[in-house]
């Protein structure tokens, strides 16, 4: 992993949100999963993305 944010993929974005919500942190995998969805130039893998990272401070299931 690199040490400056500038350099990270959408894939290390992606692989962080992965990893914060098996860690049971779904706050953070949903900021970085919004921070990969803004990367993406494609609207509907933009919209996949957050999908699968809701906002768990708005979502009332």
């Amino acid at each position: 992993m690199t040490h400056d944010p500038a350099d990270l993929t959408l894939a290390d974005y992606l692989d962080g949100a992965r990893e914060m919500a098996a860690a049971g942190s779904p706050f953070l995998a949903h900021l970085l999963a919004e921070e990969a969805a803004r990367r993406v130039d494609d609207p509907a893998t933009a919209r996949s993305i957050r999908a699968q990272y809701t906002d768990p401070t708005t979502d009332r299931g």
